[in-house]
């Protein structure tokens, strides 16, 4: 299962785990974009796209279930979900940090709480948080993001000492990706500073020993 699925790093995973061999449930906003990416899979009929609102935690919950009614046991969850906006963090308000909250933290914990028990009854699972490197040194500009990214990883570690042991839960960091998600935050960037996208871009690069953004396809 493989939330943020749609676009970017989710959809590279949902294809990869697929040319594996594996049978891929994908989970978005669009469902245009999820039946996008499941007819990237060698196989089409071993995807299933939900779309899914994730802050919504009543629509998150009848999710799991019906993954579990559909497939019976996940094997490997893939929390990916959607960032969010960038700017300083001074200049978010309260409410600006429930939407992103609960669409990555709140989702997150929800589909845990409601699947790992079938992982630790079959013997095998694997929950994989697709994070940032922000939460080892923040990133400027991305407050909001900074301080979520860094409430993921330690939920991540914590539970990492209270699930069975035959569940294995990692975050995963990615530096500066090609996404759409990268391209929305230049563009946040620039308008706030006034920095043209090449000086934006070019400040990430200057960051990156391999002096290019990743591609994640």
């Amino acid at each position: 299962l493989v939330t943020g699925a749609g676009t970017g790093i989710g959809k590279a995973i949902a294809v990869d785990l697929a040319n594996a061999g594996a049978t891929v449930l994908t989970c978005g906003r669009r469902r245009d974009l999820l039946d996008q990416t499941i007819s990237s899979f060698p196989d089409s009929t071993k995807g299933k796209a939900y779309s899914v609102d994730l802050t919504d935690p009543f629509a998150t919950e009848k999710f799991a279930e019906a993954t579990k009614a559909d497939y019976g046991v996940i094997d490997i969850l893939v929390n990916n979900a959607a960032g969010p906006p960038g700017g300083p963090l001074l200049a978010n308000v309260l409410s600006d940090f429930e939407a992103p909250f609960k669409r990555h933290l709140h989702a997150a914990h929800t589909l845990t709480q409601l699947l790992a028990p079938g992982m630790e009854a079959e013997g095998y699972g694997r929950i994989i948080q697709i994070i940032s490197t922000s939460v080892k040194e923040p990133i400027p500009n991305i407050g909001l993001s900074n301080t979520l990214r860094g409430a993921m990883a330690s939920w991540a570690k914590t539970l990492s000492r209270e699930l069975a042991p035959c569940i294995t839960i990692n975050n995963v960091l990615p530096g500066f990706t090609d996404t759409d998600r990268l391209g929305s935050l230049a563009s946040s960037i620039q308008e706030r500073t006034g920095k043209s996208l090449e000086e934006v871009q070019s400040g990430w690069l200057g960051q990156v020993p391999i002096e290019r953004l990743i591609n994640p396809l």
